[in-house]
């Protein structure tokens, strides 16, 4: 190796670092309706968004009290990604839950 190639490494080892923002993260909220039920709210915030059956227990009161409830906080994709599939898994099932996302 000659001593140019040595100082072009060193060079390229010294570039300044690019800094990355973290992502904006998403608030997942589930609404409450007349007709969906408590089990199918559970079963949801259960297999979609992997909480332990009291946690759904503790977010399905709250939306039933409170007429909204979050059931988690994800990446924009990600939050998107779990919209879709609690609103088909709820057509599927004859239900109009429905949840939105709101950023954080």
């Amino acid at each position: 190796m000659t001593k140019g190639s040595r100082q072009h490494q060193s060079d390229t080892a010294t570039q300044e670092r690019v800094r990355v923002k973290p992502p904006k993260m998403y608030r997942v909220i589930l609404l409450n309706d007349d007709f969906t039920t408590m089990e199918f709210v559970v079963h949801i915030l259960e297999s979609t968004f992997q909480k332990s059956p009291s946690e759904a227990m503790q977010i399905m009161l709250q939306v039933h009290k409170s007429g909204r409830g979050v059931a988690g906080i994800f990446s924009k994709q990600i939050a998107e990604a779990k919209i879709d599939s609690v609103h088909a898994q709820a057509q599927r099932e004859g239900f109009p839950l429905k949840c939105v996302m709101e950023e954080e």
